[in-house]
């Protein structure tokens, strides 16, 4: 069984009962796509084939719809935004692309913009056609700044799939038989309350945040680490840390020298309710990386944000890539991030959130295979589980689920294998979210008693 703690891996036998309900047009489409891209785990074989996506619905080939509610994080402002595609075509016909050695206005007022929004002296920025390509940016920042090389981050966690995104993350699906990887890449358990290493009922007042002090433990016996880098919470299967965590850390860090990077590709710009996510724990990282919804989830784009007493490398190139200042990029930028702001997403996004995880509440009292209950504004989903008492994982029924779910018209992510996580668009309606959330409903009557 393949670790699967970021997403399926596709090789479900659910997958050819789904296969051959499909069109011909589209298992022949399917069958092209297999036969010219490499196969890797996560991406292969494809489940459809879409010919449409707007607002919170993807459309397949065949005509059937299906509300988004996975979207790979990049949707928070809905697909084809119309304010998005706007900003993209008018910046086409004046600057499509600005040669590096040159800047641009739509650039320089993106960075105002996000400096502006960011808190604390988070105050300088670089762009880059990816948030992983961010990640590389900020460890190699770290480096500079600190006189370091050393990292600390979390088993199971995601920072991107290059090789030095792959030495700081946690994830054996992309770690595995890819060494030699990054010197000096240390590791430590998450904070996970609902299956805790540190105490055996996950009662994080009684173990006392052993999460917390096994990082400042770590901290202490090295003496070396440039950075903690660390996803404020866990987007996957949205594990919160406990209170008080994060404030640990930060103080864990700032009294040995060590930077706190905060990922936040795709929790960031309103997906928790905040702009920010670590906005909600009381903590300002030295850098934080934002991207996926950055560039309106038409565009990839990203962005390393940093603190101003960063600015040490002007005799490097810290990222230095060809589309960097990506003018269409930076105005769909620009739009998504007025549309979130014209729009009130992140009030949106606590008012519907709330009320879908009180319908997920609901869901937990009358189903014994849902474990926990876990959110934080419009990113919310179910723990399965066979026994709650043991908590022991439920991955057929997850996928059984997920089959269903599809069947109804209903899209969504399954992490670790059996944690069903909901993302749907900040823009969703409230009637398209009751329906999701009704397909969900039925799905777990016809395979739950």
């Amino acid at each position: 069984m393949p670790d699967l703690s970021e997403g399926d891996s596709n090789l479900s036998p659910l997958r050819k009962t789904w296969y051959r309900g499909l069109d011909q047009p589209t298992r022949d489409l399917l069958d092209r796509d297999n036969a010219v891209f490499l196969h890797q785990s996560l991406s292969t074989p494809c489940l459809n084939v879409l010919k449409g996506c707007d607002g919170s619905l993807l459309t397949d080939v065949q005509g059937r719809e299906f509300l988004d509610f996975h979207g790979n994080s990049v949707h928070q402002v809905g697909f084809s935004n119309p304010g998005v595609t706007r900003a993209i075509v008018e910046q086409i016909t004046t600057l499509s692309f600005c040669t590096r050695r040159y800047t641009n206005e739509t650039a320089i007022r993106l960075a105002e913009k996000l400096v502006q929004l960011a808190p604390g002296n988070l105050g300088k920025v670089l762009f880059a056609p990816g948030a992983t390509s961010s990640v590389g940016m900020a460890l190699k920042l770290a480096r500079v700044a600190t006189g370091r090389h050393k990292t600390l981050s979390m088993w199971d966690s995601f920072h991107g799939a290059s090789l030095d995104a792959i030495s700081v993350g946690g994830e054996s699906i992309f770690r595995k038989d890819m060494g030699p990887l990054l010197p000096g890449t240390e590791h430590v358990p998450p904070p996970e309350p609902y299956r805790c290493l540190f105490d055996d009922i996950g009662d994080c007042s009684r173990c006392n945040l052993k999460c917390a002090r096994f990082v400042e433990y770590v901290l202490e016996k090295e003496g070396d680490v440039a950075a903690v880098i660390a996803e404020p919470i866990r987007c996957t299967f949205i594990t919160e840390p406990p209170p008080g965590y994060w404030e640990a850390v930060r103080a864990a860090c700032s009294r040995h020298g060590t930077l706190l990077i905060f990922d936040e590709t795709a929790v960031c710009l309103g997906r928790t309710g905040k702009m920010f996510a670590f906005e909600h724990y009381d903590v300002i990282p030295d850098m934080v990386v934002i991207g996926k919804g950055l560039g309106g989830g038409i565009i990839p784009f990203s962005a390393l944000i940093a603190a101003k007493d960063l600015d040490l490398a002007p005799d490097r190139a810290l990222g230095h890539y060809t589309h960097e200042k990506n003018p269409v990029a930076c105005a769909a930028a620009l739009a998504t991030i007025e549309c979130i702001e014209t729009e009130k997403l992140l009030t949106r996004a606590l008012k519907l959130g709330q009320s879908a995880k009180d319908r997920l509440d609901d869901l937990q009292n009358r189903f014994h295979s849902i474990g926990e209950v876990r959110g934080q504004g419009l990113m919310f989903g179910l723990d399965l589980v066979k026994d709650r008492h043991t908590r022991t994982p439920d991955p057929e029924l997850a996928d059984r689920i997920m089959y269903t779910c599809l069947e109804k018209g209903l899209s969504f992510k399954v992490s670790k294998g059996h944690f069903l996580t909901l993302t749907p668009p900040l823009t969703i309606s409230e009637d398209d979210l009751s329906r999701a959330l009704d397909i969900l409903e039925q799905s777990f009557s016809e395979h739950t008693p």
